[in-house]
């Protein structure tokens, strides 16, 4: 494929401009809308970096281990330099309300809200009315915010994740939204898009009390555990609606009960997560989910400001 067709399909599946493309690829503007163009074409160099980006979008990526390892383990040092996360983010407000923010704004985006991030801070913060968006939208910015801080004083005072836990989150995300709110589904579901199947809605409970008990063991590798726990809660989809905001929390959870911070799954990489998380469910390749969640830990430890 010419580097021009390549490119067109990163602009268009990681939602790029041509000048945010150039500046991933370390070029100018007008050297990416040559290539676009055809007007010229890119070195060998640039047409590694170029083919690795497809790669990566197409899910053709290939993680070695070593270098997956070695991010685990910068993570691992990262924590290691703080006493007690949770307790930071309880104790320090413009971390608290950065985390809320950001971890609201984006897991709401990736479902399909149109709030901006702004419109976001004005309903968490200054509990405005925004009569240009959707009051469902808005009462489900309130509801993750609810959510979340729920999810930090539970922590704070429990380590336990357990099917109750997972059903009070649940009831608190769709409180006003749904009368199904905190329950499991009672009828079949497909996921919008993908070739995954979901489970019968009559093994659900059998199967969340098993997800539960595994979510409880003590895994040495804490990013590898966190990628199967939610690959696995997202295939049985065990509620109506809200499932991807809940399996976003329970990562959160499960970070926290090991010292790391909550992942930043930004907006922006939805194409990439879904097709990583895809892959985990149905290929039972998990390299890319892991990669890709240490980069959102990362960028948690950031608004640490670590």
């Amino acid at each position: 494929m010419k580097a021009s067709k390549k490119l067109r399909f990163i602009q268009r599946v990681a939602g790029l401009t041509q000048e945010k493309l150039a500046h991933k690829l370390g070029v100018s503007f007008p050297t990416i809308n040559s290539w676009i163009n055809e007007k010229s074409v890119p070195r060998k160099k640039a047409l590694d970096r170029i083919d690795e980006f497809y790669k990566e979008l197409t899910g053709q990526k290939i993680i070695k281990a070593d270098i997956l390892g070695a991010k685990k383990a910068a993570l691992i040092t990262k924590s290691s330099k703080h006493k007690n996360i949770l307790a930071s983010i309880l104790k320090r407000s413009d971390i608290h309300d950065q985390f809320v923010l950001s971890l609201t704004y984006n897991t709401n985006r990736i479902e399909g809200s149109t709030l901006t991030e702004d419109e976001t801070a004005a309903v968490l913060f200054d509990n405005k009315s925004l009569p240009n968006r959707t009051l469902i939208e808005q009462m489900e910015a309130k509801n993750h915010q609810a959510a979340l801080q729920y999810l930090f004083n539970h922590l704070s005072n429990s380590n336990k994740i357990t099917q109750t836990l997972i059903l009070k989150l649940h009831s608190i995300l769709m409180n006003g939204i749904r009368d199904d709110a905190g329950i499991y589904r009672n009828h079949g579901v497909r996921i919008v898009g993908s070739n995954v199947s979901t489970s019968n809605y009559l093994k659900i409970p059998s199967l969340m009390k098993d997800l539960s008990r595994n979510i409880s063991l003590h895994k040495k590798d804490i990013i590898a555990h966190v990628s199967l726990i939610h690959s696995r809660f997202e295939q049985i989809h065990p509620f109506s609606d809200g499932n991807g905001r809940i399996g976003r929390l329970l990562i959160h959870a499960m970070l926290l009960n090991r010292n790391f911070p909550p992942a930043v799954i930004h907006e922006n990489k939805k194409r990439l997560y879904i097709k990583y998380l895809n892959k985990s469910q149905l290929e039972n390749e998990f390299s890319l989910l892991e990669d890709f969640i240490c980069d959102a830990v990362l960028d948690g430890f950031s608004i640490m400001k670590d």
